[in-house]
């Protein structure tokens, strides 16, 4: 019955989130009595602190289910200032069965979070922030996101002509720039980490990195800048707008194991367990045998994993249609065999294990 008993998903004409329009008056009828429940909370002595957890069940999909989390929050917003509370930090569970179309509550996000900004001035977290209520948390795990940053860091337009990231030719202070904004955003990272987790607390992440201190000369660095030739000669072919393609730099920066333990221990709230730098192919099917023969391919492999990631910050910058994007990823499967014929194609991982004090 569990995987049965659930709303029609998606948002076609015969669509719960078409047709849920009594469902949300029902809401909207509730509001006095939300409200009033609001006021019993923070009149009562069951609430202290700013950390407030919310939780509907049975939340379905479509408009409703984000229309219902604002009500609540607007509901607990008013009574908290009504009454001289501090200002609250909202954490939502959202439960529904398993065949419920959570999919389309995700994609609705985008419009509840600009409400939520412009109404109450809450905003929805990136993971650089903090995420949880303090000393919620017992054990954390990232992996291979914390080399992404939280912004191209400002500046680098003029500078950083014919690299769309750290390049061999990048100017020092291009350099400066990408190391500055990575500490920025791995310390506040740690500090958010920090006040989430418990005493003793654990943390294993692993990133990209590199060996060498020199952030040019990492050998993944050679990724990026195969695929900037790629797009440097499609924007000679007018294919891709050359303006576009000088203003593009990706927000990606591969610290030294160096880099990463002097952030640590600046922010002051770990101790290092386990701080360990490996290494693993580009191609993640080197490993295996018997392959079939599109996968024997190693640059055809390697652009696949890099078009996953790449494809929608291609797509944003440069407006591009499928048959152009498809046209820049099987350019790229042959720089990328030839070059992987000559060269070893290493990527630099650095895991880290911390504790919490």
């Amino acid at each position: 019955m569990a995987h049965v008993l659930h709303m029609n998903g998606g948002t076609e004409d015969t669509s719960y989130a078409a047709n849920s329009l009594l469902q949300r008056k029902v809401i909207s009828m509730t509001r006095p009595i939300i409200e009033e429940a609001a006021m019993g909370l923070f009149s009562s002595s069951s609430f202290s602190g700013r950390n407030l957890a919310i939780a509907d069940l049975g939340c379905a999909s479509g408009p409703n289910t984000l229309f219902t989390v604002s009500e609540l929050i607007k509901a607990l917003d008013k009574a908290s200032r009504k009454l001289g509370h501090v200002s609250l930090e909202f954490q939502v569970f959202l439960n529904d069965l398993p065949g419920n179309d959570f999919n389309n509550v995700f994609r609705s996000l985008h419009g509840f979070t600009e409400e939520m900004k412009q109404e109450l001035g809450i905003e929805l977290p990136m993971f650089f922030n903090k995420l949880l209520p303090s000393d919620s948390l017992h054990f954390i795990h990232s992996s291979y996101s914390l080399h992404w940053l939280s912004r191209v860091p400002p500046g680098l337009e003029e500078m950083n002509k014919g690299n769309i990231s750290i390049g061999s030719s990048s100017p020092p202070g291009v350099l400066k720039a990408y190391y500055t904004q990575f500490q920025t955003d791995f310390s506040f990272f740690l500090s958010c980490r920090a006040q989430e987790l418990v005493r003793g607390g654990q943390i294993i992440f692993t990133l990209l990195g590199r060996k060498s201190q020199g952030p040019s000369t990492t050998p993944s660095i050679h990724l990026l800048e195969l695929l900037f030739v790629v797009l440097n000669q499609m924007a000679s072919e007018g294919l891709i707008d050359q303006e576009k393609l000088d203003s593009f730099d990706l927000p990606f920066y591969m610290p030294s194991p160096m880099e990463v333990e002097t952030e640590i221990q600046k922010q002051g709230s770990f101790t290092i367990k386990r701080l360990e730098v490996w290494e693993s192919n580009w191609n993640p099917h080197d490993m295996e045998v018997n392959l079939p023969e599109t996968l024997q391919d190693g640059g055809h492999n390697v652009a696949r994993c890099i078009r996953a990631v790449m494809e929608p910050q291609l797509v944003s910058q440069f407006a591009l249609q499928r048959k152009i994007v498809d046209e820049v990823f099987m350019r790229y499967r042959v720089i990328l065999s030839n070059w992987m014929c000559e060269k070893e194609a290493l990527y630099v991982n650095i895991t880290v294990s911390l504790t919490k004090h």
